[in-house]
C-alpha cells in the first residue's frame, strides 16, 4: 500500500501538470465502489469548468482543490486515497481511458479561456496556438482506493480530522509516549501502523523505523523505556524526512517514476531479498507475521 512518500510522489505528479489549468471534461466509472458515499454526477458537474487551485498530501491521502466558475459555493475538494494498487498518472488530452482508469480529468491551460495565445506561421499572425492539455488519470485495478468529494467554504472533516503529521511540532516525544501507554499491550509494530498517531506510516516504513531504532517489532508498546521512546520518536521523523526527500523528490517535480535509487544502507533494499542481510551487522534478517502484517527485522540488532 502506498505510504507517506509514495502518496506525495503521486500528488506532485498531478500537481506539476494541473497547475494553472481548468477542467474541460470529467470521465468516470460512476458505478464503481471507489465512488461509494458520493454522487458521481454531482462531482462531474462541479468539476467541469473549474480551475485548479492547489493540492496537499497528508498521511495516506491527497486533496486537490478546484474553484468553480462562480465562487458562491466555495471551493471544490477532491480527495483521493490510493488504497493498495492505485496510482495517479498524466496522459495526453486525447487519451482513451483503460479498463481500470476510474477517474479521468481533462484539463487545459487556464489562460486559453481568457485569450488564446498567438503564434506566427508563414508570415501570418492571429492564429491560435496549440493549447496545452492533459488528462489526469486515477487508475486502481483492485479498487481498494477511494474518491471523496466536498463543496464548501471550508475543507471537509474527512480532511481536517487527519492526525497531525509526524514532521509537525505537535508530534512530540511526550505525545508518542502517552500513545504507547494507551496501546501498551499491542506489539510496537502494530502500533506504528495506527494512523491516528502515526499518519502515513505503512509496513515498510514501520520496519525501517524499528530497525533504525534497534527495537524488536514484537515488543509490547508499553515495555519501551524512556530512551527507547526517544529513539523511536527520532527515527519516525528521520525516516519520514529521508523518504520524502528520496522517493517524492526534493524539488517541485517528482522523479519520473518510483524506481528511485534507494541507498543500500536502508533496510528497505534488503528486507525481501532471498538471504537478505542486515546492512549494518551483515547478519541474516528474520521474517514473521506480527500485528497482522508480514514483518522483517534483524535479530542481531533488534533483540527481544
Amino acid at each position: 500500500m502506498p505510504e507517506l512518500a509514495e502518496v506525495e510522489f503521486y500528488r506532485k505528479r498531478w500537481q506539476s501538470s494541473a497547475a494553472r489549468a481548468s477542467v474541460v471534461d470529467v470521465l468516470l466509472h460512476a458505478n464503481k465502489r471507489l465512488f461509494r458515499g458520493i454522487d458521481p454526477k454531482k462531482l462531474r458537474r462541479a468539476l467541469r469548468g473549474a480551475t485548479f487551485v492547489g493540492s496537499e498530501a497528508r498521511a495516506k491521502q491527497m486533496l486537490f482543490r478546484f474553484r468553480g466558475e462562480t465562487s458562491a459555493a466555495g471551493e471544490i475538494y477532491l480527495g483521493i486515497h490510493l488504497g493498495m494498487s492505485g496510482e495517479l498518472r498524466v496522459e495526453p488530452a486525447g487519451y482513451a481511458p483503460g479498463r481500470h482508469d476510474h477517474l479521468v480529468i481533462v484539463t487545459t491551460a487556464t489562460r486559453s479561456r481568457i485569450r488564446p495565445p498567438l503564434r506566427q506561421t508563414a508570415g501570418r499572425t492571429g492564429v491560435p496556438a496549440a493549447v496545452p492539455a492533459h488528462a489526469l488519470v486515477f487508475n486502481d485495478p483492485r479498487m481498494f482506493g477511494r474518491i471523496l468529494f466536498h463543496l464548501g467554504a471550508k475543507p471537509p472533516a474527512w480532511w481536517t480530522g487527519i492526525a497531525p503529521a509526524i514532521l509537525s511540532d505537535e508530534f512530540t516525544v511526550d505525545v508518542v509516549g502517552q500513545f504507547l501507554q494507551r496501546r501498551k499491550r499491542a506489539p510496537i509494530k502494530a502500533v506504528l501502523l495506527m494512523q491516528e498517531r502515526f499518519p502515513g506510516v505503512g509496513n515498510w516504513m514501520a520496519d525501517e523505523i524499528l530497525w533504525r531504532a534497534a527495537i524488536h517489532p514484537a515488543r509490547l508498546a508499553g515495555s519501551l523505556a524512556e530512551a527507547e521512546i526517544r529513539r523511536l520518536h527520532h527515527e519516525c521523523r528521520h525516516v519520514c524526512r529521508i523518504a520524502l526527500a528520496t522517493i517524492a523528490g526534493r524539488g517541485p517535480k517528482p522523479p519520473p517514476d518510483l524506481n528511485v535509487d534507494i541507498p543500500d544502507s536502508w533496510l528497505f533494499n534488503h528486507r525481501w531479498r532471498k538471504g537478505g542481510k542486515d546492512p549494518i551487522t551483515g547478519t541474516p534478517l528474520a521474517h514473521a507475521t506480527i500485528g497482522g502484517r508480514t514483518t522483517c527485522w534483524s535479530p542481531a540488532r533488534q533483540k527481544r
